[in-house]
């Protein structure tokens, strides 16, 4: 019979890993010692020892909670009614929201997986495809053609590009909100959208 965990146990979890997410984005994962998180914690080492097997495991749950929120994000616009446009828009801005609240999370996962052992690596990664492919799809019930002249996936990556690296310039405390951000991303891309022409692929100069 599996052992009840005390009250408390996830918060303090949570907090391990927030401290450590924290550590990770500010210095690094190789830079960052168990001795440093037991302290920004305010708990004794091995106390982390009790909730995580070592530091690998702490990028691991990092990354892997960050992931899967945003996948979580993807179903519950997914259960929403929405028409196509207005399914894209929910994600957009959803997801540039999310952010405000995981910056930290989103910068290890972009700049510390690489430090993941291959298996682990290629795990989370997948999870990233499965996001980035919702993403897609969402794109071609907006665009069918552009769909079917497969320009969904790049329109998808390059929706990502403005979105994905926010926390590298947008600041909680500057005139631009998370929230109004989202709305500007949103207008953009949908503004660009429209613009967009499935052209056929220009062909190759025959030289003799």
């Amino acid at each position: 019979m599996a052992r009840k965990r005390a009250p408390g146990f996830e918060a303090q979890r949570e907090d391990i890993l927030a401290a450590a997410a924290r550590l990770f984005a500010a210095q690094g994962f190789s830079a960052t010692s168990m001795n440093q998180v037991a302290e920004a914690c305010g708990v004794a080492k091995p106390t982390l020892y009790h909730y995580f097997q070592d530091k690998q495991d702490l990028l691991v749950q990092i990354c892997d909670g960050h992931v899967h929120a945003l996948l979580a994000l993807v179903d519950e616009v997914k259960a929403l009614p929405l028409a196509p446009d207005d399914q894209l828009r929910a994600l957009i801005e959803r997801f540039t929201r999310a952010y405000a609240d995981a910056q930290t999370q989103h910068r290890v996962l972009t700049s510390e997986i690489r430090f993941l052992a291959d298996a682990e690596r290629e795990r989370l990664l997948d999870v990233e495809r499965r996001v980035v492919a919702e993403f897609a799809a969402a794109i071609g019930r907006v665009r069918p053609e552009l769909r079917d002249a497969k320009l969904h996936k790049p329109l998808t990556m390059l929706l990502f590009g403005m979105i994905n690296w926010t926390f590298t310039w947008l600041r909680p405390d500057g005139e631009l909100s998370h929230e109004a951000l989202a709305a500007l991303v949103g207008d953009l891309f949908f503004g660009g959208l429209g613009a967009v022409q499935a052209r056929q692929p220009a062909l190759t100069p025959i030289t003799h």
